[in-house]
């Protein structure tokens, strides 16, 4: 009888009892760990007749309990990998590679290889261009995502060579045949939704497609190709070009954050995975905190998830963030960031000294969750957090999301669930300062941008808001009667008057001084300048109810009569500027008066936005 960490093996035939020694050693070697109770689970259930696991059927795999299961589809692989080298079968012979038998890494830094997908060569359309990618991936053996970034690279050039005369006839290519393919990077959407690649990725492209390029010439393999077909340097470029308002204006909106954060407890609770004593509550809190740092900060995925332990500091007693700008490789970077946001980070590393240490993780802020089987190393990955939990609390948990927007019934549109992204938090971030009139010189720092050009951008967005808000409501601004005093145009709006707390002011020193010099103390209901307009409504009807609360406080204390006359003709010249807005916004037709109303919330954005994070002490590297 085997003991609890034994296994016996004499029931099977002999060539079972071979492939699932060899299967065992290699996983032994590769360090994944060995539960006998698996192996016991799946020896019991294997028919004694059977001569090959390569024979067994999908419904018996499927029967076991997932984790056994999980084993033997490991141990199959094994299996299958022996018996192609042993039949002398080249797994990249085809124009489709089986990941899990061409041994591949399956990403830069991995030691283990891919065990699941494929590789494609036939979206390049020349047979030997495809033969070229195919004799490259041999050769180089880069990893499975690194080829097919390759294959991708190659795929958009054959899309270019397709139209050329040239194109099959690799013997007559020419430098205009390579002016075209870097033509064909340079306007290549993403296949998936057809939105335009950054410059950045472009680039990458070009890159992979150089680098292809550079080795089949130094191997040898593109001898039969004309050397004027290559890429030059000076000419081959993509320009970058100033980030565009379709780019940033990925920003998850503010009401879709309210949202969020109002279901933030249910992040993470899509698994119910545990590891080295960390149970399920404690990964999920977690990643509740990188969700809090990832929205208040701005920072990216990659930045967050591999923060240090030691990543907060106080500068003039002022919390500061110290990360890493792995995109540009700026290292030690300094944020200051808010007390609720250090307050969370605080908390979290607390919890983190209570919990079980790892230690490979031991220097991370968000240590790695580990894989089953394998031992946990390092740091948080944004694939683990971006892919799997974020998207899975977004798409599956959270049960309902609605837009500003309204249908033709009024109720609100559902908020496309696909457009909420990681990285759209730092566009959030960026265009909140923006909004907030934040200096671009400050949030070029803040950003950590290398140029102002991109930081600028969202300037202009905010800018563009606000233009066709005004656009929408200039001509339906009233004076203090009530009767309608609309502006000419949108810059007449802005020139001629200026946002005061219950509306627009008219009088010219008061516009020249930005809102900061009126003679009768913001007494606007007595005044012929003011200028209220639909966007000043929510402020006017509070002003309305707050006098309405100092008349009766006054009347209570027995104030003097002209006080409370005074309050009483404020209240009558407020609510009638209110009622004549209302009426002219009840005769609109719906569609106009959804629009006015988009413009006026615009606008009371721009008004009362203020400084998100205070900004101090932008010491943009850490002293040693």
């Amino acid at each position: 009888m085997p003991g609890v960490s034994q296994f016996s093996l004499a029931g099977v035939s002999p060539a079972v009892r071979h492939e699932l020694l060899h299967a065992l050693q290699q996983r032994d070697a590769a360090g994944i760990s060995l539960v006998p109770q698996y192996i016991r689970r799946i020896v019991a259930g294997l028919p004694s007749e059977l001569d090959s696991l390569l024979r067994l059927s999908k419904e018996f795999i499927s029967e076991l309990p997932a984790a056994a299961s999980g084993v033997l589809n490991g141990l199959l692989l094994h299996v299958r990998r022996a018996r192609v080298e042993f039949e002398g079968v080249d797994p990249t012979s085809g124009d489709v590679w089986e990941c899990a038998l061409v041994g591949l890494a399956a990403g830069r830094g991995r030691k283990y290889v891919a065990v699941h997908g494929d590789i494609n060569f036939q979206p390049v359309r020349q047979q030997w261009l495809r033969e070229l990618v195919k004799e490259y991936g041999r050769t180089v053996r880069p990893c499975v995502l690194d080829l097919r970034q390759t294959v991708y690279a190659a795929s958009i050039a054959s899309s270019a060579l397709a139209n050329r005369a040239a194109g099959e006839a690799p013997e007559r290519l020419s430098m205009a045949d390579m002016n075209a393919v870097v033509d064909m990077f340079r306007i290549t959407k993403r296949p998936e939704d057809g939105h335009d690649y950054s410059t950045s990725h472009r680039r990458a492209l070009l890159r992979d497609w150089r680098t292809f390029l550079e080795f089949a010439r130094q191997a040898g393999m593109m001898d039969h190709v004309p050397g004027d077909f290559a890429l030059n340097p000076r000419f081959h470029t993509i320009a970058a070009v100033e980030a565009s308002e379709d780019e940033i204006g990925r920003a998850v909106p503010e009401h879709v954050i309210a949202q969020l954060d109002a279901h933030i407890a249910l992040l993470g609770t899509s698994t119910s995975y545990e590891s080295g004593g960390w149970s399920s509550a404690d990964f999920a809190r977690m990643y509740q905190v990188v969700y809090a740092v990832l929205r208040d900060t701005g920072r990216r995925p990659g930045e967050v998830t591999s923060l240090r332990r030691g990543c907060l500091e106080r500068i003039d007693s002022k919390p500061t963030l110290v990360y890493d700008n792995h995109k540009r490789r700026r290292h030690g970077r300094r944020l200051p960031v808010s007390e609720s946001t250090a307050q969370a980070i605080g908390t979290w590393q607390k919890e983190l000294d209570r919990l079980p240490a790892v230690p490979a993780c031991g220097q991370w802020l968000f240590p790695s969750p580990g894989q089953r089987n394998r031992p946990r190393r390092g740091h948080l990955t944004t694939a683990q957090f971006c892919n799997r939990i974020f998207r899975d609390w977004v798409d599956e948990l959270i049960p309902d999301l609605v837009d500003e927007r309204l249908d033709d019934s009024g109720e609100p549109l559902a908020y496309d669930r696909t457009q909420i992204v990681p990285y759209g938090f730092r566009h959030a971030y960026a265009q909140r300062h923006a909004d907030a009139g934040t200096r671009p010189d400050v949030l070029r720092e803040l950003m950590d941008h290398r140029s102002l050009d991109v930081t600028m951008g969202y300037y202009k967005v905010s800018l563009t808001r606000k233009q066709e808000a005004v656009k929408t409501v200039a001509r339906l601004a009233v004076d203090r009667h009530g009767a309608p005093r609309g502006f000419e145009d949108a810059l007449a709006y802005e020139v001629e008057s200026v946002g005061v707390p219950y509306g627009g002011c008219t009088e010219p020193s008061n516009v020249k001084a930005g809102g900061g010099h009126c003679r009768i103390r913001f007494q606007c209901a007595g005044c012929d300048f003011y200028r209220p307009d639909p966007s000043y409504l929510p402020a006017l009807e509070q002003q309305i109810a707050d006098l309405r609360a100092d008349k009766e406080s006054a009347l209570a204390m027995d104030a003097a009569d002209w006080v409370v006359r005074n309050l009483d003709d404020q209240i009558r010249a407020y609510s009638k500027s209110a009622d004549e807005m209302r009426r002219q916004l009840e005769a609109m037709p719906e569609e106009e008066r959804t629009r006015v109303e988009e413009a006026s919330r615009e606008l009371r954005k721009a008004r009362s936005a203020a400084a998100f994070i205070p900004v101090q002490s932008l010491t943009t590297r850490s002293t040693p």
